[in-house]
């Protein structure tokens, strides 16, 4: 079941998207050369301690996983693309590292994403992560009322055609509300005129995420981290957004 929430409700979400930007803002600063993961994780738990926030992740025991999440954000290096565990690593120059990160602020949940190049970045890392950036932008422009999701997923799938990497369709966007994840899948490319009709209400997180050269993954042995199989580097950029009568509107922007 999708769920529509009223204005007043998406208002209220407006507090969890907030934080969860302002949480990825820092840390990503905080992404520097020589920084341990570890730290990353410690100093995000601090801050949802700080703001009285709940992790969506802490506890976390979808399907596909290794048991209960115990941390609370996700960080992936280089050729991991999802759901990277936090772990003893220190980052080196030149590091692709994605941020994933959601809470629940008085009962509303916001998630988000953000990829960066840690130190020296190369020219093909920046395109990479440009192209997820700029497929976000194309997939919440056609999330308005009357679209349907096919349509943004069509208009990510081509933003990744059009700069040549391939995309994997078992992890996506998905519907946000209560919970992290709803019902409601958002792959990242689809044929356009099909899915659910998007309506005023509606609120979900976009995820385009892609490796430079293979859409097949495999998984850690840590039963979390998602790489790449060829070993090529990833990139993942997310927003939670609420589609309203006069368009989306981006809560994590």
């Amino acid at each position: 079941m999708v769920e529509l929430h009223t204005p007043a409700e998406i208002e209220q979400m407006r507090a969890a998207g907030t934080f969860v930007r302002d949480t990825l803002a820092t840390l990503s600063a905080q992404a520097a050369v020589g920084v341990n993961l570890l730290e990353l994780e410690h100093a995000a738990r601090a801050l949802v301690k700080e703001r009285g926030a709940v992790s969506c992740y802490w506890d976390y025991a979808p399907e596909f996983g290794n048991g209960p999440f115990r941390n609370v954000i996700c960080l992936s290096v280089n050729d991991a693309a999802q759901h990277g565990l936090p772990h003893d690593y220190v980052l080196r120059d030149g590091d692709v590292l994605s941020l994933d990160f959601a809470v629940s602020v008085d009962g509303w949940v916001a998630d988000a994403a953000v990829t960066v190049i840690v130190g020296t970045p190369r020219r093909d890392d920046v395109r990479l992560i440009r192209s997820t950036e700029e497929a976000l932008a194309a997939g919440i422009a056609a999330a308005v009322p009357g679209n349907r999701m096919g349509d943004v997923s069509a208009t990510i799938g081509a933003v990744a055609e059009r700069y040549g990497y391939p995309v994997n369709l078992e992890f996506g966007g998905h519907s946000v509300g209560r919970e992290m994840h709803g019902d409601l899948h958002i792959p990242n490319d689809g044929r356009a005129g099909r899915g659910y009709r998007i309506r005023p209400g509606m609120v979900f997180a976009l995820e385009p995420w892609w490796a430079k050269t293979t859409a097949r993954i495999r998984m850690d042995r840590d039963g979390w981290t998602v790489r790449s199989a060829d070993g090529s580097r990833a990139a993942h950029t997310e927003h939670t957004i609420a589609v309203t009568e006069d368009g989306p509107l981006v809560l994590t922007a």
